[in-house]
């Protein structure tokens, strides 16, 4: 199926890699049918795009690769809203707040994006009782770690 995207205009995206938001993102509730595409070669970027409107995309990133000791856990019922079986379908992504300079970009912590890949579902959960921010400021705290 051909839709289009907000940042790599159209694009052919096989409707088995749709994953189905229940009930869409906070303030998209509409939107409840999005695909993972790659920002860019040669990044780990990736667009968490809507397959319905092409302004409604957010650029992701595995937050793993950037925060020593991120935890993220799940409830009963996300686990099973989400017929979580198996720990290694699960992927993990944080939306970010694109800054200039790059390196001031934030990453928004407190709510990550849960994707059961085998089953090409998702919810973004909201993790209140943790000191991770909504604006965490990653790749200035990965720069100084190296």
């Amino acid at each position: 199926m051909k839709i289009e995207t907000k940042y790599q205009g159209i694009v052919e995206v096989a409707e088995d890699r749709f994953i189905t938001f229940e009930k869409g993102l906070p303030a998209f509730e509409e939107e409840t049918s999005f695909v993972l595409l790659p920002f860019e070669e040669n990044t780990p970027f990736y667009v968490l795009q809507s397959t319905k409107s092409a302004n409604v995309a957010f650029i992701v990133v595995n937050p793993f690769d950037y925060v020593a000791q991120y935890e993220v856990k799940l409830t009963d019922s996300t686990i099973e809203q989400l017929e979580i079986v198996k720990q290694e379908d699960v992927a993990i992504f944080v939306m970010l707040t694109i800054r200039e300079p790059f390196a001031e970009t934030t990453a928004n912590l407190q709510g990550p994006v849960v994707i059961n890949a085998a089953k090409q579902k998702g919810k973004q959960i909201l993790m209140n009782e943790t000191n991770y921010q909504t604006k965490h400021a990653i790749f200035a705290a990965a720069k100084g770690a190296k």
